[in-house]
């Protein structure tokens, strides 16, 4: 079952009025924050709190995830422990730098009784892990595996490998499309990373669309404003879905049934097109399951 990915919004785990508020957001799913956005001070109370929020309930058809702490750091285990309790659609990790990383997870949320359900996520954020998107992709055919796809991270990339972020992203373009091969290659979705500069509508706009282009899942983002240009961006247009449905119809026809490729309005139309149209149907059916 496709599941609508277009927007997932990061959410402070320590805010409560932002937690409050992430109930009646458009966005497809909430990230519930317990790492950058999170003081050290105030981990436990975050932890706490976003426990409560979602025993609360209350947020529809919204994925629900939470990103813990980097494995490299003193809170990750009880990050792990509380989610395991709380049973979000996923946990997201940040930091990852290799296979192992996704296999200490994995472990640890076996050890602790977890629901199945619950999917991991893995932060592409460091050099190491880009250099090794395919192994970390490959975990997902491995016994009792719970990764569910990729966030890739460009600040921290930037940050530790000194290329600079510059309008159109051509200096990540490489390692973005790497990871999204990776991640294809093992039939995982790949989610954006969020565009910080939320006051230039131009500009994340255009970045909306070249991740779209690019192949990603959908986009994370750091601001309520950023919600419905993104949805839009990411919602098949209604063009598109008609004509989607009329090359699955041409190829459904009596006298089309064992051909490989056909004429439809002045064009050639294989059946490689067909699975593409029946998935961009699949997109726009489950986005008006979520809204309707």
């Amino acid at each position: 079952m496709i599941r609508p990915r277009r927007t997932l919004l990061f959410m402070p785990g320590s805010n409560p009025r932002a937690l409050e508020k992430a109930r009646q957001l458009p966005a497809d799913g909430i990230i519930l924050d317990l790492e950058d956005s999170v003081a050290p001070d105030a981990k436990a109370s975050a932890r706490a709190r976003i426990a409560e929020t979602i025993a609360a309930g209350g947020f529809g058809r919204r994925e629900i995830i939470i990103r813990i702490n980097a494995l490299d750091t003193p809170w990750w285990v009880d990050d792990l422990a509380m989610a395991a309790k709380a049973r979000p659609d996923g946990v997201l990790v940040p930091k990852i730098y290799g296979a192992a990383d996704i296999a200490t997870v994995n472990d640890k949320l076996r050890d602790l009784g977890a629901d199945p359900a619950i999917r991991v996520w893995a932060m592409i954020e460091t050099a190491r892990a880009v250099l090794h998107a395919e192994e970390v992709a490959a975990t997902s055919r491995e016994s009792g595996s719970r990764l569910a796809g990729f966030v890739f991270g460009p600040n921290d990339i930037a940050r530790e490998t000194r290329i600079r972020m510059t309008p159109g992203r051509a200096t990540m373009l490489p390692m973005i499309t790497h990871c999204i091969l990776a991640t294809r290659l093992y039939d995982l979705e790949i989610l954006d990373g969020p565009y910080s500069d939320f006051s230039n509508v131009d500009g994340f706009a255009q970045e909306c669309a070249q991740a779209r282009d690019l192949g990603f899942d959908g986009k994370t983002l750091i601001h309520p404003s950023q919600i419905a240009a993104c949805n839009a961006v990411f919602t098949p247009p209604a063009d598109e879905v008609a004509q989607a449905r009329k090359i699955i119809a041409a190829f459904e026809r009596p006298e089309n049934a064992l051909r490989g490729a056909i004429q439809l309005d002045g064009g050639m139309v294989e059946r490689l097109h067909a699975e593409m149209a029946k998935r961009t149907i699949a997109i726009a059916d489950a986005i008006a399951a979520m809204t309707g």
